[in-house]
């Protein structure tokens, strides 16, 4: 954990890239070796959480098509 993130549970996934897209301005701005590392580590933990919800979304969506019967795509395509 950086002393500088909040809490991101609070967050949407869309605050989050927004915020990614805010930190990465603010670091290509700075001319600073320092700032520039501290940004990149909280960069860091924001890219982290926004994969791992994009991950946890996925896997939900994969089990809800595999509840309602769905199999995806395999069945749509006939190669003989």
């Amino acid at each position: 954990h950086h002393p500088l993130v909040d809490q991101l549970d609070d967050l949407t996934i869309t605050e989050i890239e927004n915020k990614i897209v805010e930190l990465q301005r603010k670091y290509f701005q700075s001319n600073n070796p320092q700032v520039q590392t501290q940004i990149s580590l909280i960069l860091d933990i924001y890219k982290e959480e926004g994969r791992a919800r994009r991950a946890k979304e996925f896997l939900q969506q994969q089990n809800n098509n595999n509840e309602s019967g769905e199999e995806g795509l395999d069945d749509l395509i006939n190669v003989s």
